[in-house]
């Protein structure tokens, strides 16, 4: 699980990939975001090979949590190629994730 900030934002998930990247916008006072955690832990075992997982506090990184209109947290934020193709809003269940991740992986 990888932990993204302003300074390498973009060289972790736009520019060094050869996969997609889940990006996790997320803060430590957030209940929801306390929620969704240990499902983003599990999809990042799930599919460790097929896709990178990390996590961006938005309070220690506003510039791309900004940059992406994150507004409300967490919000959950699929890349591919250097452009975010899918993004969830909310402490969704599992299954939510998954079918976005899948959708993605089979694009």
């Amino acid at each position: 699980m990888a932990d993204f900030t302003d300074a390498t934002f973009a060289k972790e998930v736009l520019q060094e990939t050869s996969v997609p990247v889940l990006v996790d916008f997320w803060a430590p006072w957030c209940g929801p975001c306390k929620m969704v955690s240990p499902i983003i832990d599990e999809l990042a075992i799930e599919y460790q090979e097929k896709v990178k997982v990390g996590k961006l506090n938005v309070d220690e990184n506003p510039t791309t949590a900004s940059q992406y209109g994150v507004m409300s947290i967490p919000s959950i934020f699929i890349f591919k190629d250097g452009k975010p193709v899918k993004s969830m809003v909310g402490a969704l269940g599992k299954e939510n994730f998954k079918k976005a991740i899948d959708e993605v992986l089979t694009s």
